[in-house]
């Protein structure tokens, strides 16, 4: 019988996913290295195990003590799930900005959660590193992880991480792009990856509000850098030891709403629910994407599952309130949705009966017609039938020029949808646009529908 002897066996192997829709302006292929599919939906899980693994080999942590972390939500499931299997207590401090579905997960698995303040220096006795750390000195028994400076967390990565995306891209892998909080992902995927090729370049996603980049660049801890920011698992106001800056080609910073919404495009676009550090990675490498060319192969590490954001970055109301969307839905949002849609067009010298033909190829019921890159008029699927049903017997060459009516109406790709309304009337069922790469879309009522 091919099973497993608990949960902990089943963390690793996660698949590699070609990245479609989001990555259409996007030269290289593109891959999503999807680590939802760890027992507890995290990158963390990797790490979590082999903390406590080395812990136990080290006698740091003994049968039936307290496992102690400071944590963003994910590290904490990791050892949760270790916890559940071994026998251990566990307890964990986290900061407030952190979703209620992450904690409460936490405490489904046995945990005791304690919420510290986010805006704090590290050093305040308030702050969730240090209670941790207080806590782990007051408790007979407990160890404290610290997955920030507890080198046991790259070295995970440098024995899982690494090797799996190797294989999988058989050694093609060009690029690697991942979030960078404690550093133990980057640094010990990069770490093996550039032992195998060291022309692989590693791109770091930060957050605006944190200090790697900066430091990264000039080697200069600038607390003006510091301050409270929204996006969850990534960034830092410390310089945790797991990472290492000499591994990192690069650092991009990427603001809190275009994280989010990147988010909600991997949802939207390519099925893939996934949490805020994974549209914030995204973000990165479209900001980047000039860097890139049709050889790359690049990878991004999607750590987490976008369940622990429900209450946050898929809740409409939540990013209405932070302005991440706007109220009013724009033309250039319908264009987007329908970017692979290709545009069909009639000539004026086409007949009506190809115009006809191809109406029903592409069950259309209006179409521009053009005089090369000119629209001279439209179609519709009531100027066809009319012709047909008062000649039903004609067999002449009567062409699209003889029966088309006006040229459908051109708008403007920032116009609010809710301005439609006007253009639209019995004689003229659809409107022309123009996206940011100047190909023209035809918008028809039932694309509001469904958008709306």
């Amino acid at each position: 019988m091919k099973i497993r002897n608990n949960v902990l066996e089943t963390i690793g192997n996660t698949p590699l996913i070609r990245l479609n829709k989001v990555v259409r302006d996007v030269k290289a292929t593109v891959l999503g290295k999807v680590e939802t599919f760890n027992p507890g939906h995290s990158i963390k899980d990797r790490m979590a195990v082999q903390m406590i693994d080395d812990a136990e080999a080290e006698g740091l942590l003994k049968p039936g003590g307290t496992i102690i972390e400071c944590t963003s939500g994910n590290t904490g499931m990791g050892i949760a799930l270790v916890a559940a299997v071994r026998g251990y207590k566990c307890i964990f401090t986290t900061s407030d900005k952190q979703s209620k579905e992450k904690l409460d997960m936490l405490k489904a698995l046995g945990a005791e959660v304690i919420v510290c303040p986010t805006n704090v220096e590290p050093t305040d006795p308030r702050s969730y590193y240090s209670v941790a750390e207080r806590l782990s000195q007051q408790i007979p028994n407990s160890y404290w992880s610290n997955q920030y400076d507890n080198l046991s967390n790259r070295k995970a990565h440098y024995l899982s991480t690494g090797p799996e995306i190797w294989d999988q891209t058989e050694g093609k892998i060009t690029h690697l792009v991942v979030g960078v909080g404690t550093g133990g992902t980057v640094s010990g995927t990069a770490k093996f990856l550039k032992e195998k090729n060291p022309n692989i370049q590693i791109w770091g996603i930060d957050t605006y509000g944190s200090v790697f980049k900066k430091f990264h660049e000039t080697g200069v801890f600038d607390e003006k850098e510091i301050y409270p920011y929204i996006t969850e698992g990534i960034g830092e106001d410390i310089l945790p030891a797991n990472v290492d800056f000499s591994l990192i080609d690069h650092f991009e910073k990427v603001s809190d709403a275009d994280g989010a919404l990147a988010a909600r495009d991997l949802a939207r676009d390519e099925g893939l629910l996934l949490g805020y550090s994974a549209g914030s990675a995204l973000a990165g490498l479209l900001q980047l994407k000039d860097r890139l060319t049709e050889k790359d192969v690049v990878v991004i590490i999607f750590h987490d599952h976008g369940s622990r954001y429900v209450g946050k970055i898929y809740n409409d109301d939540w990013m209405r309130e932070r302005g991440f969307i706007r109220k009013e839905l724009l033309v250039k949002d319908l264009l987007k949705a329908q970017a692979d849609r290709k545009l069909i067009t009639v000539s004026g010298t086409d007949t009506v009966r190809q115009a006809l033909s191809l109406m029903k190829e592409y069950d259309i019921s209006q179409m521009p017609v053009m005089n090369e890159d000119d629209i001279i008029g439209s179609l519709t699927e009531n100027a066809v039938l009319n012709y047909l049903l008062e000649n039903p017997q004609t067999n002449d060459d009567k062409t699209v020029a003889d029966i088309m009516g006006e040229a459908l109406p051109v708008v403007e790709a920032d116009l609010a949808v809710s301005q439609l309304n006007k253009f639209f009337t019995k004689k003229v069922p659809a409107v022309m646009a123009k996206d940011q790469a100047g190909k023209v879309h035809i918008l028809t009522k039932y694309d509001i529908l469904q958008m709306i």
